[in-house]
């Protein structure tokens, strides 16, 4: 039932764009001050590496994640000094704009839980919590926003190639 609400009333489509645009203005600033400050990960790599999140038995809690950290995200700290402010700040335009919520909202959560096993509480579980009722609700999330055209050009745009591909196989 409140799945239903959530997909379809008018009135959580409203109550959405007001979470999707503090959700969005969050990410975006965050971007903004990274892009705009100079922004470098390794610092936060390190600490992530060397103090990893621990279960109660002491044991580290993530240790894929922290093992993907110390080998990948270490190393090519470069990239990830790029990708992350403008991917915070791309999700937090895609969120103010209502374009592509969902797959804007799915980066959101992705990054948010990347924070989360890299030891970071801070707003995350917060921000993950308002971001799977965004995506829980779908379209609706994106219905007072650019999704109300970008996602129907989408749907005729695929829908119209997939025949053309089916006429052709």
């Amino acid at each position: 039932m409140f799945s239903k609400f959530l997909r379809e009333n008018k009135v959580a489509a409203a109550l959405l764009t007001v979470i999707r645009l503090y959700l969005g203005y969050e990410w975006m600033m965050a971007g903004l001050h990274k892009l705009t400050g100079g922004f470098d990960a390794t610092g936060f790599l390190k600490g992530a590496i060397a103090n990893p999140v621990k279960g109660p038995d002491g044991s580290i809690v993530y240790a894929t994640y922290v093992g993907f950290l110390k080998h990948f995200a270490l190393p090519n700290a470069d990239l990830f000094n790029t990708m992350i402010p403008l991917g915070e700040f791309l999700v937090g335009l895609g969120l103010i704009l209502g374009c592509l919520t969902t797959a804007a909202v799915f980066f959101a959560l992705v990054m948010n839980f990347a924070y989360v096993m890299a030891g970071t509480v801070s707003s995350n579980p917060l921000d993950i919590l308002l971001g799977v009722m965004i995506i829980a609700a779908g379209y609706n999330a994106g219905r007072f926003g650019l999704d109300r055209w970008v996602v129907p050009f989408i749907r005729r745009t695929t829908v119209k190639g997939n025949k053309a591909v089916n006429h052709t196989a």
